[in-house]
């Protein structure tokens, strides 16, 4: 089992991370914000794409934190914050630069048409594994367009 850790300080690395969540799942309950470390997180259960074309192997998924520092705002569209339990799954996360420097709004996309929206003083997010690896029958499958 390898141990992912990675760091983003600008939109190419931000595109590396957003490649190794693609698809990752997760509850509402698995997500926090804190205004005052301006901070927002999610834990994650992560397919593991970078191993996904070995034949030798079952797929697995990786418990993972993910984590977005200097956060100034935090919205989201789609997401009923009161069911804790409810499973979402996380398709790509992109940024968008709001003038000349370095601030701007992270999005992450969620299937179902939900969205979370970042307003970030610069690109700074972590993503490490921080739990267990699990076998997993089955690879995510866009073919159908997603």
């Amino acid at each position: 089992m390898t141990t992912l850790k990675l760091l983003a300080l600008d939109n190419e690395d931000l595109a590396i991370i957003s490649a190794h969540m693609q698809d990752s799942v997760f509850k509402v309950g698995d997500m926090f914000y804190s205004p005052r470390l301006g901070q927002f997180s999610i834990t994650a259960n992560r397919f593991v794409w970078e191993l996904s074309d070995r034949k030798d192997k079952a797929y697995e998924r990786h418990r993972s934190a993910l984590v977005f520092k200097r956060v100034q705002a935090v919205r989201s569209t789609g997401i009923d914050r009161r069911r804790r339990d409810e499973v979402l799954s996380l398709l790509a996360i992109r940024f968008e630069q709001k003038g000349e420097g370095p601030d701007g709004t992270v999005e992450l996309t969620l299937a179902g048409n939900a969205t979370i929206a970042l307003d970030v003083e610069c690109i700074e997010v972590q993503l490490a594994d921080v739990g267990g690896a699990w076998e997993t029958a089955s690879k995510p499958d866009h073919s159908d367009g997603e």
